[in-house]
C-alpha cells in the first residue's frame, strides 16, 4: 500500500467515525441545544416571572437579621418540619429556607420560604418541586438527565463524548476537503446538497472551539453525582471518622446557626458565604453545619470551598480543600452555560447554540440525501437495459 492509498484509507476511517458518532448523538444533541437556549437565560427568565414580594428599601449599611431568627420564623410557619439549609441570594437581600416534612422525606417534598434578610418578612413560599414543576424545571431535567436520574446523566455524558469525537473527526475531514477551495466558500449555485455541505463544514469549523468546550464540559457536568459520591466516600469519610459511633445532635441541641456563620466567615474572611447546610442533610454532615463559600473575583466566584463547624459546640472543625476533580467540575459549569460574563456573553452563547442546531440539522439532511442518491443510483444501474 502506497502513501496515497494509506491516506485514503485513513480518511475513510475518519469519515465512518464522524458519520456514526454524529448519527448516534444528533437527536439527543438537538434536544440538549433546544433546552439549553432557555437555560442560558434562566436567571433573567426566573426573575421576570417571579411573583414574590420585593425586599424592603432600607438605609445603606443596615445589618442583616440573625439566621437563627429567620430559621425560627420558618419553623413556626411549618411546625415539625426538618430544616435542610438556608441559601443567600447573590444580588438581593434574600434568605431562602429549604425544609422537608421529615428527615426521611425526599427532596421532591421540600418547600422553600424566602425571607427579607433585613426585616425578616416572608416574601414568598414555594410549593414542593413535585407540585410546582415549571417550564424551566422541565427544560433542566431534559437537558441534564432526561427524567432518568443518574442513568440519564451517564447516558447524556456518553452523548457529550460522542459529540467531542464527532467534532474532532470533522476537523480531520475538513482540511483535505477544503484543500482546493478558499476558506468560507459556499457553492450556492450548485446543487442544494453541495451548498448545505459547504455550509455544514463552514459553520462547524467556525464554532469548533466553542463546540469542543461545551461538549467536554457537558461530559464533565454529567459526572457530578459520581464525583461527589467519590468525595463523600474518601475525603468526607476521613473527616467524619472521629465522630463514628456518636449520635447526631437533635435540632434543639444545635449551636447557633448565626454563630456558625460568623465562625466560618472569620476563618475565610475573603470569601462570601452562599449557604448554610444543617446537620442531617443528605449532602452534608450529620455532626456539622456545612457552610459553602466562594470568592468575589471572576474566577474565584465559581470556586466553592466548604467550611465545617461543629454543630454542638459551634467551634471550627476545618476549612475543606476540594479535590482536583471537583475543582474541574466547578470550572466546567460556567464554561458550559456561559453565565460568567453577563448578558453579552449569554447572547454569544445563544447564537453559537443556534448555529450548532443548524450544523446538526444540516448533517442529518446530508446523510439522508446521500442515502437517497445512492438508492437512486443503484435503482438505475439495477434496471435491465
Amino acid at each position: 500500500m502506497n502513501a496515497r492509498d494509506g491516506h485514503r484509507t485513513a480518511l475513510q476511517r475518519w469519515s465512518a467515525i464522524h458519520k456514526w458518532t454524529s448519527l448516534t448523538c444528533t437527536l439527543f444533541l438537538l434536544l440538549i441545544c433546544l433546552t439549553g437556549l432557555p437555560l442560558i437565560f434562566s436567571e433573567e427568565i426566573e426573575e421576570g416571572f417571579d411573583d414574590g414580594l420585593p425586599a424592603a428599601t432600607v438605609p445603606a449599611g443596615t445589618p442583616a437579621l440573625s439566621i437563627d431568627r429567620i430559621v425560627a420564623t420558618a419553623r413556626e410557619r411549618l411546625p415539625g418540619w426538618t430544616t435542610d439549609f438556608v441559601v443567600f441570594d447573590e444580588d438581593k437581600p434574600y434568605a431562602t429556607v429549604f425544609m422537608r416534612p421529615s428527615d426521611t422525606a425526599g427532596i421532591d417534598s421540600r418547600r422553600r420560604i424566602r425571607y427579607d434578610l433585613h426585616t425578616g418578612r416572608e416574601l414568598k413560599q414555594m410549593l414542593p418541586i413535585a407540585q410546582s414543576r415549571g417550564v424551566m424545571d422541565v427544560a433542566l431535567s431534559l437537558h441534564t438527565d432526561l427524567f432518568a436520574g443518574l442513568a440519564g446523566e451517564l447516558f447524556l455524558g456518553v452523548v457529550g463524548l460522542c459529540f467531542v469525537v464527532a467534532t474532532v473527526s470533522g476537523v480531520l475531514l475538513y482540511a483535505p476537503y477544503m484543500r482546493k477551495l478558499a476558506f468560507g466558500t459556499v457553492r450556492d449555485t450548485r446543487s442544494p446538497r453541495l451548498k448545505w455541505l459547504d455550509l455544514h463544514n463552514l459553520l462547524g469549523i467556525v464554532t469548533l472551539v466553542w463546540a469542543l468546550v461545551v461538549g467536554a464540559t457537558g461530559f464533565i457536568n454529567e459526572l457530578s453525582k459520581p464525583l461527589f459520591g467519590l468525595w463523600q466516600l474518601t475525603d468526607v469519610r476521613t473527616m467524619l471518622a472521629p465522630y463514628a459511633g456518636k449520635p447526631p445532635p437533635k435540632f434543639e441541641d444545635l449551636a447557633s446557626a448565626q454563630a456558625a456563620l460568623d465562625t466560618a466567615q472569620a476563618a475565610v474572611p475573603t470569601m462570601r458565604i452562599t449557604s448554610v447546610v444543617f446537620p442531617g442533610n443528605p449532602f452534608g454532615s450529620p455532626y456539622h453545619f456545612l457552610l459553602w463559600t466562594k470568592g468575589d473575583t471572576a474566577l474565584t466566584s465559581r470556586l466553592f470551598s466548604p467550611v465545617l463547624v461543629d454543630a454542638r459546640t459551634g467551634a471550627l472543625t476545618t476549612v475543606v480543600r476540594m479535590p482536583w476533580y471537583l475543582r474541574a467540575l466547578e470550572v466546567s459549569r460556567p464554561l458550559h452555560f456561559g453565565d460568567y460574563g453577563g448578558l453579552p456573553l449569554k447572547l454569544i452563547w445563544a447564537a453559537l447554540d443556534l448555529i450548532t442546531i443548524v450544523v446538526l440539522g444540516s448533517g442529518v439532511y446530508l446523510w439522508v440525501s446521500r442515502r437517497r442518491q445512492r438508492a437512486g443510483r443503484a435503482e438505475r444501474f439495477g434496471r435491465p437495459s
